[in-house]
């Protein structure tokens, strides 16, 4: 009797080939951006105590009070898999006495974060995330140089068609001036319990509110930019002002509240327009208090998370990365044993100086192998047999246009580069 199949869990984003080289180019292009800016890797174990993001993202906001993977380990110990980046980076520097030294500590990760979700289109249980934190200093500048981080990896990739959305949370008095007329407004709505637990927790959860009559019912809400200290709206003046130096465009969205608890000041989404209700393709802000809150030291901090998933849901939409873009540059097809020892051999050199090349295995007859070469996608390929290796040149065919142009096997890595 056949055993039946185990089909992957529901709401994960897997990646096989050809796609996967595609999900590791947007990776790799949102990640660079902050290599070249002096940010290092920091490596995290996927799962945390969970009293870790009950403190440091807010029991009020839907990702701890919904949607956490938790569970009890063998030795009673509440686990939770991480649903976001910056409390398990935050624990960590705090740990290993970062924040001691050289500051800003300046740091990115790049892995999975889970939620418990309903799946969508752009929206799983298993999400990828490229980030990164800049922890120690309250520079505006630095604001900035965060922001122009991700921009420039969205960029990298020929995106578009998306907008930055920015605002500013305040600082304690802002926000302690903003919530006594925000709780006055809210005393006026007939909210269900569970709205209204929400909002006497945090009552800027309701902007986050994605029910239509919420929306309606907090239209006309007071808005914390407008209660600004003189001190965060000279802050957020100084990074808008070096945004417009460094040619960010961006639109400013007083309404925008972001899903974690410790944001403050300076706050950002990018959000795409092409991929409808689950738009966002990163986002991230100030959070200033969240170290002291996770007993470390009182230093502020700012950073992002960028879903790799959907912006490659958006590259994908815009027509900005083809297959073409991920294929070899040489298809290497061995006619007999002696050939295919130095078919290894060739590759092997080639790949040493950069190029991809990939090698007809198992014996096949030409026409077959030629049948592989073009499935691959490879840009040339050349057959070696034994004429080839005696006289030292053979034939490279350039695949898209059919041309054959005699070469010397020695100068492989040449021809590929014209």
């Amino acid at each position: 009797m056949a055993q039946q199949k185990i089909s992957a869990p529901k709401g994960v984003s897997e990646y096989t080939p050809p796609r996967s080289s595609a999900f590791e180019f947007v990776r790799e292009s949102l990640i660079t951006p902050a290599r070249n800016a002096g940010y290092q890797l920091i490596e995290l174990p996927v799962f945390e105590d969970t009293d870790l993001f009950k403190r440091g993202v807010g029991e009020s906001t839907d990702v701890v009070s919904k949607e956490m993977y938790t569970f009890e380990d063998r030795g009673g110990r509440s686990i939770t898999l991480r649903p976001e980046g910056t409390a398990g980076v935050m624990r960590s520097v705090i740990e290993h006495g970062l924040d001691r030294g050289q500051l800003p500590v300046k740091v990115w990760y790049s892995g999975q974060f889970f939620r418990a979700e309903r799946p969508q289109a752009g929206r799983y249980r298993q999400f990828y995330q490229v980030g990164i934190e800049a922890i120690g200093l309250d520079d505006a500048a630095i604001d900035a140089e965060v922001i122009a981080i991700a921009d420039a990896g969205f960029k990298a990739l020929g995106l578009k068609q998306y907008r930055l959305e920015i605002t500013s949370l305040g600082d304690a008095q802002s926000r302690a001036a903003h919530r006594v007329d925000l709780l006055k407004f809210i005393a006026t709505l007939d909210l269900d319990e569970a709205t209204a637990q929400r909002a006497a927790i945090n009552p800027l959860r309701l902007f986050d509110d994605k029910r239509e009559e919420m929306k309606k019912a907090m239209a006309d809400a007071p808005l914390l930019i407008n209660y600004l200290s003189d001190s965060s709206r000279a802050h957020f003046d100084q990074v808008i002002g070096y945004l417009d130096a460094l040619k960010v465009s961006y639109t400013l969205n007083p309404r925008m509240v972001r899903g974690l608890d410790y944001y403050t000041g300076t706050t950002f989404e990018f959000v795409h327009e092409l991929l409808g209700a689950q738009s966002g393709i990163g986002g991230g802000g100030r959070y200033d208090g969240l170290m002291e809150q996770l007993g470390g030291q009182s230093l502020s901090g700012i950073g992002f998370g960028l879903g790799v998933d959907r912006a490659l849901l958006a590259a994908e939409a815009e027509g900005v990365i083809g297959d073409d873009a991920f294929v070899s540059d040489l298809f290497i097809i061995p006619l007999g044993e002696n050939a295919k020892t130095h078919a290894l051999t060739i590759a092997a050199s080639l790949r040493a100086k950069g190029k991809k090349v990939e090698i007809a295995f198992g014996d096949r007859a030409l026409k077959g192998a030629m049948k592989g070469a073009d499935k691959s996608g490879a840009t040339h390929v050349v057959v070696l047999g034994d004429a080839e290796i005696s006289s030292g040149t053979a034939l490279l065919k350039e695949m898209k246009s059919g041309v054959e142009t005699s070469v010397k096997i020695d100068s492989l890595f040449e021809a590929l580069e014209k």
